[in-house]
């Protein structure tokens, strides 16, 4: 997960910096005191995790492939079944074959933005990109809309936030770890830990000193910041010195046999990750892994690295969640930016191609072992209707229990729909 170019340009790094406690300077205590107020809304007892794969994976070679087709189409891979009768996918997602009852395939997702930005965007808010305005992504939503402990933050980002909060306000940005984490080593949030030899009494003290400092600056006037700021300390201090909060980030705690099936690469520890930040209440989880921007080379990077790697994780994911009762309560999506040419380009490689891609989409009430949608015979474009990033958002937001179609005000005080368009895809419930 280091840091890369894109094709067109566009650092990784650039945009995933967006909400990140390190890349802003901010401590802990900073974050809790710009996000304010999330308790106006009580929200569903759900949560959820989403999966990015940044740079845009293949369709072709993964999750809708086209066996039938000529051979600069279909490539070099071939479908396997799954234990779901009739439903293939490549041959390099053996695990994923497997557990394909546990999430649904929406094949034939189309949209026209070609560009990495642009099109992450899109397919991280539900909304199409306009420069009026920023829409919130997934996790800020879930940040505003959904209940959680107060030790927590309610979303997270792994190892940093694909999308700011927009009109929301920067309340709402996730917490980024900045970092993924290791096999079998503890892992700290930067802000949450006692280092440099710094112990529970010592916080104590700074808290009082804090308090102090508080009624000396709120005899000089009523301010909003200061009137919180009491609030916002104890909440720091809370995280802090909580072992619910510590435990939490600590992959290291996980049994042997569990975070073996996840593998040691970066994407399996930050899904197991995932699966434990869930566990322990937090309400929403963003991990984000790049490598799928494959001009060239597409086979060779899928074989060897890409497929391997999402196989394990993303199958170990599903189970664990399974296994520990919350993939009822937890949503899923799996997506990139868009798909990639169904037709190979003298480079071994596939370009960019936004008019069809695929989403997993599992757990919170969808139903799993399901293909929705189709592309039609050479993974071109929609066989029949289209299925737009908006109504995948819908669908997300609404196993989420969050209305898709409420209303915010920007702080303007312009009136603005969760997601403009779009439905929710009916067939995955």
């Amino acid at each position: 997960m280091a840091s890369a170019r894109y094709c067109d340009g566009v650092k990784r790094r650039d945009f995933l910096k967006v909400g990140a406690l390190g890349a802003l300077g901010l401590t802990l205590a900073d974050y809790l005191r710009m996000a304010r107020a999330a308790e106006s809304s009580e929200g569903a007892s759900r949560s959820g995790i989403i999966v990015y794969l940044q740079g845009g994976p293949s369709h072709m070679d993964t999750f809708d492939m086209k066996p039938d087709s000529s051979s600069e189409f279909r490539g070099e891979f071939q479908p396997i079944d799954t234990n779901v009768p009739g439903i293939q996918i490549s041959e390099h997602l053996p695990q994923m074959a497997k557990v394909a009852d546990m999430y649904s395939i929406v094949r034939g997702v189309s949209h026209t933005l070609g560009a990495h930005n642009l099109g992450r965007e899109y397919l991280t808010t539900g909304n199409r990109p306009i420069a009026s305005l920023t829409y919130p992504g997934f996790g800020s939503v879930a940040a505003k809309e959904l209940s959680g402990n107060p030790e927590l933050p309610r979303s997270v980002a792994i190892p940093s936030a694909l999308h700011p909060a927009g009109f929301l306000g920067v309340a709402y940005n996730p917490l980024a770890t900045g970092a993924t984490p290791r096999p079998g080593r503890p892992f700290v949030v930067r802000g949450t830990s006692l280092g440099s030899g710094l112990e529970v009494a010592d916080v104590e003290k700074r808290q009082e000193l804090l308090a102090d400092l508080d009624t000396t600056f709120r005899e000089l006037g009523d301010n909003e910041l200061l009137s919180g700021l009491d609030k916002f300390s104890q909440q720091a201090h809370d995280m802090i010195t909580s072992p619910k909060s510590r435990a939490a980030f600590d992959i290291s705690q996980e049994p042997p046999e569990v975070a073996d099936r996840f593998g040691s690469t970066p994407l399996g520890m930050s899904c197991l990750m995932a699966v434990r930040l869930i566990e322990s209440g937090v309400r929403f989880v963003t991990v984000s892994t790049g490598g799928w921007d494959t001009h060239q080379n597409n086979f060779t990077s899928l074989r060897d690295t890409r497929l391997p790697q999402l196989d394990q994780a993303l199958s170990a994911m599903f189970q664990t969640l399974r296994e520990r009762g919350l993939l009822e309560e937890t949503s899923v999506m799996v997506t990139g930016e868009f798909g990639r040419t169904p037709k190979i380009n003298g480079r071994a490689g596939r370009d960019h191609w936004p008019r069809a891609m695929f989403v997993l989409m599992g757990g919170g009430g969808m139903q799993g072992g399901t293909v929705v949608g189709a592309s039609d015979d050479r993974g071109m474009g929609p066989a029949d209707n289209l299925i737009s990033p908006d109504s995948v958002a819908a669908t997300f937001y609404h196993s989420l229990g969050i209305d898709p179609t409420h209303e915010y005000h920007t702080p303007s005080g312009r009136p603005v729909m969760l997601v403009r368009n779009g439905h929710v895809i009916d067939e995955l419930f």
